[in-house]
C-alpha cells in the first residue's frame, strides 16, 4: 500500500511539475500576432478579423475522404515538372489567417514579384472546391502562381531573479524580471495555378530573448514578434529567390 502511495505521488509531483512548465509556454498565429496578458495564449484574439488557419489541405486541393488510384499517383509523377518562379513572374499572396499579408512580407517580395494580395481569412465554408476557386481568382487577376504561407509564434517565459522585488508597486514594476523566448517558424506552399501542381518548404525558424519588467511587457513582446518576423520574412524570400528564381 505504502508503495502505490509512494507512485501515486511522484506520479502527482510529476503532472504538477510537466503543468508548471505549460503555464509559461504558448502558440500564436503570425495572423494572430498580438500581446497576451496571459501566460500560455489564453487571452482572446487581438486581431478581430483573425477566424483561424485555411487548412493545408483545401490549399492544396487535397481530399482525404476520395480514394486515389496507383495510377493516378504514377501519373502524377510522370508529369511532374521543376517549379520555376523567375524574378518579375506574377504572384498571388496569401497569409493563412490574414485579411492581409504582414507588410514586411509584402515588401521583401516586391523586390523580386509582381506581387497580389489576397485574403488568408477562412470562411468556414472551405470544401473540395477551394483550392480550384483559388487558382481561379489567381487566373483572374493575371498571376502565374500562388504563394500561401503558415507562421507560429512559440513563447515562454522565464522568471528572472529580480522577481522577489516585483511587490514594491512602482519601482517593482520597472525592474526586468522576466524573460521571454520566442521563436516563430513558417511553412510555405507555392501552387502553379494552370496545373495546380505544388510544392512546399520550410524556412529556418529564427529565435530571440527579450528582457522586461511587469509595466513594459507589451512593448517588449511587440518589440521581439516584430523582429522576428522581419528576419524570418527576409530569409524565407532569400531562401525562395535562391531556390525557385532563374
Amino acid at each position: 500500500m505504502k508503495k502505490n502511495k509512494k507512485i501515486a505521488l511522484v506520479q502527482l509531483v510529476s503532472l504538477f511539475i510537466l503543468l508548471v512548465a505549460l503555464s509559461g509556454c504558448g502558440v500564436r498565429s503570425i495572423s494572430d500576432s498580438g500581446y497576451r496578458a496571459e501566460h500560455g495564449g489564453n487571452a482572446r484574439a487581438s486581431n478581430p478579423f483573425y477566424n483561424g488557419e485555411l487548412s493545408e489541405l483545401a490549399v492544396l486541393g487535397i481530399d482525404p475522404g476520395v480514394a486515389a488510384s496507383q495510377e493516378e499517383i504514377n501519373r502524377s509523377l510522370a508529369g511532374r515538372q521543376k517549379l520555376v518562379l523567375p524574378k518579375g513572374a506574377s504572384l498571388m499572396l496569401v497569409q493563412s489567417g490574414a485579411l492581409m499579408p504582414d507588410e514586411e512580407m509584402l515588401r521583401d517580395l516586391e523586390q523580386y514579384y509582381a506581387v497580389a494580395a489576397f485574403s488568408g481569412v477562412p470562411t468556414g465554408r472551405e470544401g473540395g472546391n477551394y483550392a480550384t476557386a483559388l487558382r481561379l481568382a489567381a487566373a483572374k487577376g493575371g498571376c502565374d502562381t500562388i504563394m500561401v504561407y503558415w507562421g507560429a509564434l512559440e513563447t515562454a517565459q522565464k522568471s528572472k531573479g529580480t522577481k522577489a522585488l516585483s511587490w514594491l508597486p512602482l519601482v517593482g514594476g520597472m525592474i526586468p524580471d522576466e524573460a521571454q523566448e520566442m521563436r516563430i517558424r513558417l511553412k510555405v506552399a507555392f501552387i502553379d495555378v494552370k496545373t495546380g501542381q505544388w510544392e512546399a518548404f520550410s524556412p529556418r525558424p529564427f529565435q530571440g530573448t527579450a528582457v522586461s519588467a511587469r509595466y513594459s511587457r507589451e512593448v517588449a513582446d511587440q518589440g521581439q514578434v516584430a523582429g522576428l518576423k522581419a528576419s524570418a520574412y527576409a530569409d524565407a524570400v532569400d531562401t525562395m529567390v535562391k531556390k525557385y528564381a532563374k
